[in-house]
């Protein structure tokens, strides 16, 4: 009999995982049903294309079982009326049920909202009742915002995580050193933070992606990091995998279950099916109730 690839291995204790991907990428894959195990949550990044490209990948993903979860980029969004006609598409044509409530890149605003805090005060994502929200995590910082910002930035998301219906988790900044991941996570619940934290990883590929992939995020400490292991040409042409990354996080928290790292989210540098293999072959995709793990800690 032969094997799925997304069978369960017999041992091993692994974290759930979820996907990103960009709308373009969901529109134009030949197959999407059977890429990924049914459920799964598959994030559609806003990197500035027509919005209308993010309801179809939506509606696509909704199609093959999965769970979309759509960014909604503060900067990009031009007023309320846009917002509101963002989620009444998506909520309504495509049973959006998630979203990724981030700032977005552009340096400035194309409307009144300039971070993710302006769009969740707006209430409008509880009132199209969306389920669960992430928000973005800086192990790295950012940028363009102040440390003393981002902790703020931190604490104003609890309290409103407190106050809405859904249920809110932090989706990192990728990187590539679990120590680093590890510290931030135990910091941030020092100063009070009690949202999960689903922790950015990059999927197998060449180093020079993922160099490429570092400069363009502002990923400066793991951009570092990738040189020290990349002293070669020889050593740019391979291939990097995660599981140093991945896998000390996992030995961290089965020694702290009541740790505030629940799962991983996999950036798919190297191409969806390359990273669903590898996620598959590892065992990523079975951690049980994905809901459960985004019960707020404490």
């Amino acid at each position: 009999m032969m094997t799925s690839i997304h069978d369960k291995p017999a041992s091993g204790f692994k974290i759930a995982a979820s996907i990103e991907a960009t709308p373009r990428q969901v529109i134009d894959a030949d197959a999407l049903t059977g890429l990924f195990p049914l459920g799964t949550r598959v994030y559609l990044t806003d990197i500035g294309g027509p919005f209308g490209e993010i309801g179809v990948a939506a509606r696509r993903l909704a199609a093959a079982g999965y769970r979309p979860v759509p960014h909604f980029a503060a900067r990009r969004i031009a007023s309320r009326t846009e917002l509101l006609a963002r989620l009444e598409i998506l909520t309504g044509e495509s049973g959006v049920e998630e979203a990724m409530v981030v700032a977005g890149s552009p340096a400035r605003p194309e409307g009144p909202y300039s971070s993710s805090i302006d769009l969740l005060r707006t209430g409008l994502f509880d009132a199209h009742k969306i389920r669960h929200i992430g928000v973005a995590g800086h192990p790295e910082g950012s940028p363009d915002i102040p440390p003393e910002a981002i902790a703020a930035a931190i604490t104003e998301k609890n309290a409103i995580a407190r106050d809405s219906d859904a249920r809110f988790r932090i989706v990192t900044q990728f990187g590539f050193e679990a120590g680093r991941f590890i510290d931030w996570a135990e910091a941030l619940a020092r100063q009070g933070n009690a949202l999960p934290i689903h922790v950015g990883v990059a999927g197998p590929a060449k180093i020079t992606t993922l160099l490429k992939y570092a400069a363009i995020c502002g990923v400066g400490a793991s951009m570092d990091f990738l040189k020290k292991r990349a002293s070669s040409l020889v050593a740019l042409s391979t291939s990097y995998s995660p599981e140093a990354v991945v896998g000390p996080i996992e030995a961290y928290v089965a020694e702290h279950p009541a740790a505030p790292i629940r799962q991983i989210h996999v950036f798919p540098f190297g191409g969806l099916r390359r990273s669903a293999e590898w996620l598959a072959e590892r065992g990523s995709w079975f951690s049980g109730d994905a809901d459960a793990e985004l019960d707020v800690i404490g």
